[in-house]
């Protein structure tokens, strides 16, 4: 397991890689698929690229189907990418950065931890004011940040 400072390190140098946006751009896929849309500009036919690749020409129009619904294979992506002389790029693009990512896992978690305790506190007389509660949850958030916390298998989601 990654340390909690390594961890720091993978995030910053992730999000400086992902930072330009070019990836961002390179992962909408056509509508049409990329294999579809390859294949079109290169003017070639799901003949031709069936011969290419050693499959049936059904082959062909069954993996641009399943690469419209998210199901293709990998390794079926390489092989139609090497016949056609492309390289097949596999990557995970965040939509935000991932400090920011984890920061706004933190903070939720941590509101959602302390809101009880709130609660608990007023209803004994003893709340506190609104700037020490939001001093409180960052602080409280920088620790779950620090102790690797974040992840815990606790049944919340990203949008809480």
């Amino acid at each position: 397991m990654a340390t909690r400072k390594s961890a720091e390190l993978g995030r910053k140098q992730l999000d400086k890689k992902f930072d330009d946006g070019s990836l961002n751009d390179l992962a909408r896929r056509p509508t049409s698929g990329w294999v579809r849309a390859i294949r079109d500009a290169l003017g070639m036919t799901s003949r031709q690229l069936a011969a290419r690749m050693g499959v049936s020409q059904p082959a062909v129009t069954q993996l641009e189907q399943s690469e419209l619904n998210w199901g293709v294979r990998l390794d079926s992506l390489r092989r139609a990418a090497a016949a056609m002389d492309c390289e097949l790029v596999y990557a995970l693009v965040p939509r935000t950065s991932l400090e920011e990512t984890v920061h706004r896992r933190a903070q939720l978690l941590a509101e959602r931890d302390l809101a009880a305790v709130d609660r608990s506190m007023r209803l004994e007389g003893q709340a506190v004011g609104a700037d020490e509660l939001r001093q409180r949850v960052g602080d409280y958030a920088a620790r779950l940040v620090a102790d690797g916390r974040l992840w815990d298998d606790d049944g919340m989601t990203n949008d809480g």
